[in-house]
């Protein structure tokens, strides 16, 4: 396995988790929409830490770039964070269209940065790092 095919399973999984979020928003069930709320968030930031604190830094020692893709990737969870915050404010006001928002706003977000982890960052992974560095990024599961 890949370092690609295993960060890209870890974003198919976050979108699955979108669309159950978004299956259960309409319905208006906060016992529900929490669940799934945190499911989506709490997988999201652990994602975000396995990039940050394992895969970035091997690629900046590797690579000598610590200015380029990881330092764009770096802003954009960041960002996503700060969305991560205001979800996680809509959800303990029960404010369903401003949690609609957020995801929407969030899935586009996500969307994009990870089509940029896809096809341009983790294939440099790949080519420096190699496959044996799945094993590391899977211990920090």
């Amino acid at each position: 396995m890949t370092i690609a095919e295993h960060l890209t399973a870890e974003h198919r999984h976050c979108e699955t988790l979108f669309s159950q979020l978004e299956n259960v928003l309409d319905n208006e069930d906060w016992d529900a929409i929490t669940t799934a709320w945190r499911a989506l968030a709490d997988d999201l930031l652990r994602h975000f830490a396995v990039e940050e604190e394992t895969l970035f830094p091997a690629f900046e020692a590797k690579s000598g770039i610590t200015q380029g893709p990881t330092r764009v990737m770096r802003m954009e969870h960041d960002q996503m964070r700060e969305l991560l915050a205001e979800g996680d404010a809509a959800v303990a006001e029960h404010d369903a269209e401003n949690l609609r928002g957020v995801v929407e706003t969030l899935l586009i977000m996500n969307q994009q940065h990870n089509l940029k982890e896809e096809n341009v960052l983790y294939p440099m992974c790949d080519q420096l790092l190699g496959t044996e560095f799945v094993t590391q990024l899977q211990e920090t599961v």
